[in-house]
């Protein structure tokens, strides 16, 4: 018992021994100002079974909260409407559907500051042409981002409607 006692001793006195501190070049240690961005969009969208709805098209609004330089809070809402192309030979009886959504997410840059993903959950208020049946969503997407301009594109997956969509959004930002 002594005797390994004695050998973990020495082994750790001769790795001790051999340790030393790494030379660090003295940096300015700089602090990120975490801050409030706005954002206002475009979505077109294509919807992924289209028996029922042809095409959609809305507006919104982002609030984003950075975190680090390169992660963020998001809050999105705004309008979009999922068309239905009407003409002679349609037989169907479906309308137009118009919503708000309200999604809050998280958004990281991936790459060069620039290049992002943005993960998003939330629910879609219906208030056209009847509809009574809201919606919980979700939406993963990627996106690229400068100073002022956004562009994304993304999958929203609705729970209640009887499509979900891809849709694409241009958006210009600035710092609050």
């Amino acid at each position: 018992m002594k005797i390994k006692t004695l050998l973990v001793f020495a082994i750790s006195i001769f790795f001790a021994s051999n340790a030393s501190a790494q030379d660090v070049p003295e940096t300015k240690a700089t602090n990120y100002d975490q801050s409030f961005r706005l954002g206002f969009g475009l979505n077109g969208g294509v919807p992924t079974n289209n028996d029922t709805y042809n095409w959609s098209l809305g507006a919104d609004a982002r609030i984003q909260y950075d975190l680090t330089k390169r992660t963020s809070l998001t809050f999105t809402t705004g309008f979009t409407n999922l068309f239905k192309y009407k003409d002679a030979t349609d037989l169907t009886n479906t309308k137009d559907l118009g919503f708000i959504p309200l999604k809050a997410g998280f958004k990281a840059f991936v790459w060069e500051d620039q290049f992002y993903i943005l993960g998003e959950i939330g629910g879609g208020i219906a208030v056209t042409n009847g509809h009574k049946q809201d919606t919980y969503l979700w939406a993963p997407g990627i996106g690229y981002a400068n100073k002022n301009f956004d562009l994304s594109l993304r999958y929203e997956a609705y729970t209640e409607y009887d499509t979900n969509q891809i849709s694409l959004r241009v958006a210009y930002g600035f710092e609050l």
